[in-house]
């Protein structure tokens, strides 16, 4: 499904292009200083200052509210100013604020301020407020659909690793005596002005709301990009989506000194090993998904990693409740128990599914929302983050103060992580239907898609297909990056499993008019409806499934479905399909019992993973359809070599 790669290079060809490269730079500099920064500052008050006022079992959890107390106050007035503004110009006046305050953290290290660090804090986690929402309405101006999965898998990989590398260095820097301070210190001020010198270059993106008025009160506003979300319900349940993957990893990321501690025995050492574990597992993950997806935004990957949270989550349980008591040991010792391997492996794997999971989410919102308001949108997203995260702080606590340990506050975390899936699932089916096309197209045929281009981006389509088996709408839904509407035979509707996933997916049943008139013509009335909100709608216009593999002659009512379109001013193209080598399969009618022509009798009849093709032609203007000319088109699409 994807282009060659001379014309489609993979994701990490963006760092050598001008429209990605200073952008991700920019905001991989940024993550590094906030961790840089917030670490070193923490392990000052920690181990190196006497503060009465901020004691060291408080200071990590002052500095962590102070950091995220911008994004509950200001993030609905950033993502105004991204939508109003230019981006680029939003990028360097964001970095020339993150200059001005590494300069006065400089002078707060140096002198050892901690009144004057605290501030920066604050200042810093409005760097990053005014940061979210315009790195990720930037991504989808710049790069293209296929793009996108990448993009962000980038982003959230270089992020992680700049977490990685920002919380390594402020520890290491800050230790040095006597001059660790000031190392601290140039260093921030350094990661800065080298941030500043990326967002230089970063690509023209122009404001794609200019006429925007500023609403200044962040109550009322937040409550109105809420709605704006919730104009499409798939974009705001995936709000609610990544909020939770937040209220989960913070579970994790919070319990990690404690749990190295009093669980695993291990040192500050061994608390640090399981943060570059969860970032790497995040960083290949997010990786990851531009392979699973085969470039396109697949949120069929989403039920895969929420599986994956909750399967290692629950796991690492297990693992770690039989631990033996021991004295503290090092990160040498703990690796020489092989008990550690499977806490170690849990951990990572949960970590890379995390990352499996929220990718797929952020490009879908990314491209779901409209780019008027985009960024207001994301910066929602930014507020109840936040508020999940203070939540899972609350509830965490709660758990343990009632007498949980940390591996059943890890275990609760991934049942409620199973749950909520399940639920959200449920609410927006479109997740599990693509994860079951995403399995079909991986682990029962060898998938492949050729001109799939022609699928429209946007706008009101028709997708015509020859009819093979019980489950070409899965296959067709695995091509597209849109969703589909699919007009089905009433009959299909009635097979165990494919009918309830076809009810699921809100399938257009049709029945001939002369056995259920009434289903005929709401399948019709059904139809106008999706073109006109602008979505695809899919027809098989043989009518039934084929019972001897030939192509039937197509029925008329692709014309009917055109008239009405027409009668509602609707230019719609329709776009010839061909499914290949599906016949003799499985699901298709090939086995013959009592004279008839039966499916899904012989299991694995051809074998394992056998190839089959979705061959997609160029789109036929409404003017010049007729149901002998798609005919001809899907034949002819069909006798094209394999």
């Amino acid at each position: 499904m994807s282009e060659p790669a001379s014309t489609h290079p993979n994701q990490f060809a963006l760092l050598g292009q001008r429209r990605f490269a200073p952008f991700f730079w920019t905001q991989f500099c940024g993550a590094a200083n906030d961790n840089l920064f917030k670490f070193a500052f923490t392990v000052m008050v920690t181990y190196q200052l006497g503060v009465s006022w901020l004691p060291p079992s408080m200071a990590g959890l002052v500095i962590g509210a102070l950091f995220i107390l911008p994004f509950l106050l200001f993030s609905a007035t950033s993502g105004q100013l991204t939508d109003k503004w230019d981006k680029t110009r939003m990028f360097r006046l964001v970095k020339n604020l993150e200059i001005a305050i590494m300069l006065l953290a400089a002078w707060g290290f140096v002198s050892a301020n901690v009144p004057v660090l605290l501030s920066c804090v604050f200042l810093m986690g409005l760097h990053s407020t005014l940061f979210g929402p315009v790195k990720f309405a930037y991504l989808p101006q710049v790069l293209n659909e296929r793009e996108l999965t990448g993009g962000n898998g980038m982003v959230e990989m270089g992020t992680f690793v700049a977490i990685l590398l920002g919380n390594v260095a402020g520890g290491l820097l800050v230790a040095v005596p006597e001059v660790g301070h000031a190392q601290v210190a140039l260093a921030c001020v350094g990661l800065a002005l080298v941030g500043r010198l990326c967002a230089q270059f970063i690509t023209h993106a122009p404001a794609t709301d200019p006429g925007l008025v500023i609403n200044w009160n962040p109550f009322t506003e937040t409550w109105r990009n809420l709605q704006l979300a919730r104009e499409k319900p798939v974009v705001f349940r995936s709000l609610l989506g990544i909020s939770w993957m937040w209220f989960f990893g913070a579970v994790f990321l919070a319990q990690f000194p404690s749990f190295a501690k009093e669980v695993l025995h291990g040192d500050e050492h061994v608390a640090s090993l399981l943060l570059v574990i969860f970032s790497i597992g995040i960083g290949i993950g997010s990786l990851l998904c531009e392979v699973f997806s085969r470039r396109h935004v697949e949120i069929g990957l989403v039920p895969l990693g929420a599986i994956g949270m909750s399967v290692f989550a629950i796991d690492l349980y297990f693992a770690a409740r039989a631990l033996p008591a021991s004295d503290l040991m090092g990160v040498g010792a703990f690796f020489a128990q092989h008990r550690h391997w499977r806490v170690m492996l849990d951990l990572g794997l949960l970590a890379l599914s995390a990352g499996i999971y929220s990718v797929p989410m952020y490009a879908l919102i990314q491209m779901r929302s409209q780019p008027t308001h985009r960024a207001r949108i994301i910066a929602a997203n930014n507020i109840l983050n936040a508020l999940f995260m203070i939540a899972s702080s609350v509830l965490a606590g709660a758990l343990l103060s009632a007498g949980l340990s940390i591996p059943q506050v890890f275990l609760a975390t991934g049942i409620a992580n199973a749950v909520v899936a399940l639920y959200v699932f449920l609410l927006v089916p479109e997740y599990l239907l693509r994860f079951v096309a995403w399995v079909a197209t991986h682990f029962i045929y060898r998938f492949r898609v050729r001109g799939d281009e022609n699928i429209p981006a946007d706008g009101p389509a028709v997708l015509v297909c020859n009819h093979v088996s019980f489950v070409d709408a899965i296959l067709l839904m695995a091509a597209s990056p849109r969703p589909i509407h699919f007009v089905m035979d009433y009959r299909i509707f009635q097979r165990p499993v494919l009918g309830w996933l076809f009810r699921l997916a809100k399938a257009i049943p049709i029945a001939p008019h002369k056995e259920d008139p009434a289903t005929y013509e709401a399948a019709f009335a059904r139809s106008a409806e999706v073109l006109r909100e602008g979505d695809l709608l899919a027809i098989f216009p043989e009518g039934a499934i084929t019972s001897d593999g030939r192509l039937q002659p197509f029925r008329a009512g692709i014309m009917k479905i055109l008239e009405q379109a027409q009668r509602d001013g609707l230019a719609v193209p329709v776009v010839p399909m061909a499914l290949t080598n599906l016949w003799g399969s499985f699901f298709s009618r090939i086995e013959v019992r009592g004279g008839r022509n039966v499916a899904m009798v012989k299991p694995l009849r051809r074998g394992w993973l056998n190839p089959v093709g979705l061959e997609v032609g160029t789109a036929v203007p409404a003017p010049q359809v007729s149901p002998e000319l798609l005919q001809q088109r899907v034949a002819g699409l069909l006798q094209q070599p394999q």
